[in-house]
Order: C-alpha cells, then structure tokens, then sequence
C-alpha cells in the first residue's frame, strides 16, 4: 500500500498519516517499524530492488543458451515493469532522482543489475568492457519500460517488449569483437 502511495503522489506529497490510513494502522503503530517517512520509502526501494533481481536471476538462470537468457531476463524485466507498475515508478520516479539519498539505493539497485548481468554476458571481454555493456543494456531495458508506462498507445505486452528488445541485446552482444585490438583501439569499430 505504501508503494502504491509514494508513486502516486510521491515522497513528499505522501504522509505517513496517509500510509497509517492505508495500511489500517495508526501512525504509532507504523512508527514502531519505520523510525522515519524517509526510513520507510528507503525500505520500499530496496525491497523493489531485491525483488526484480530476484525475479530476472531466477527467470534467466534455467536458460539452456545465451539467447534464451537475454528473452528469459527481458521478460521478467518487462513483466515485473508492466506487472508492478507502481513499484517501477517508485524505483525510477522523479522523487528517487531528486533525492540524494534515495538516488544513491537506486544506483546500488542499478549497480547490483548491473553485476548480474555482466555475469550473464557470455562474451570473452574484460571485465570493465563487461560492465559497460551490462549498463547499456539496463539503460535500454529502462526506457522502454518508461515509454511503455508514459505513453497509452505505447504496447506494454511483456512477452513482446521483450522480444524486440532481446532481438537488439543478443545481435549486438554477437557481434561485439573480442581481442586487443577491439578492446583498445576505440576507432577501430568505425568503417569508413
């Protein structure tokens, strides 16, 4: 119910006598678990966090191929996204971004992702050059999930925002170039 509040009306136009109500609670009732508002929409965003790594790890981790892995994890991003949207505006919404705090857990979200899937990444590549692409493909992941959510003509069907995303994630990790010579010469890419 909080989670709900808080991307609805957003951290500060939330109350906590707003959670209380919600919740069928009193506010000293909600006081003896959360010390704090702050306290308690730190808590909320760690718990989306844990939750959707949760959800893409296990999603991914039977996967017999590195495609399948990519469509597997794409679409219990998307489902998480299209299934539990209030939860993606909390983690992703205005409030985090504008907050410090708030903005530094949903970087350790982005960060733990991130991790997980440079595991997942089944390329022979540094690890820095891992890391990069696993952002890249979080970032991506990430704008679609908002412009499936912002736009109403945009399509929100999971299975099908992940297949197209996959589609671009595993052709353009096939073709990453492995070796010195695509790790250190960053022209090296470019045809003329």
């Amino acid at each position: 119910m909080a989670r709900e509040l808080f991307a609805a009306g957003g951290f500060h136009a939330t109350s906590m006598d707003d959670v209380a109500e919600a919740a069928g609670v009193t506010k000293p009732v909600l006081y003896q678990h959360f010390p704090s508002k702050r306290a308690l929409y730190r808590e909320l965003l760690e718990d989306v966090g844990r939750r959707l790594l949760a959800d893409i790890t296990a999603a991914a981790a039977p996967a017999d191929s590195g495609r399948e892995r990519v469509q597997n994890g794409m679409a219990a991003y998307f489902g998480f996204v299209t299934g539990n949207q209030p939860a993606f505006r909390l983690l992703f919404g205005a409030s985090v971004r504008n907050d410090a705090e708030f903005a530094e857990v949903a970087e350790t979200v982005l960060e733990h992702l991130a991790e997980a899937v440079a595991r997942m990444i089944n390329v022979d590549l540094p690890v820095e050059h891992r890391a990069v692409l696993a952002h890249a493909v979080i970032g991506m992941a990430e704008a679609v999930g908002r412009r499936a959510l912002r736009e109403g003509t945009a399509e929100q069907d999971p299975e099908l925002l992940a297949h197209w995303t996959a589609e671009l994630v595993w052709y353009g990790l096939r073709g990453i170039r492995t070796g010195t010579e695509a790790a250190t010469t960053p022209g090296a890419w470019v045809e003329s």
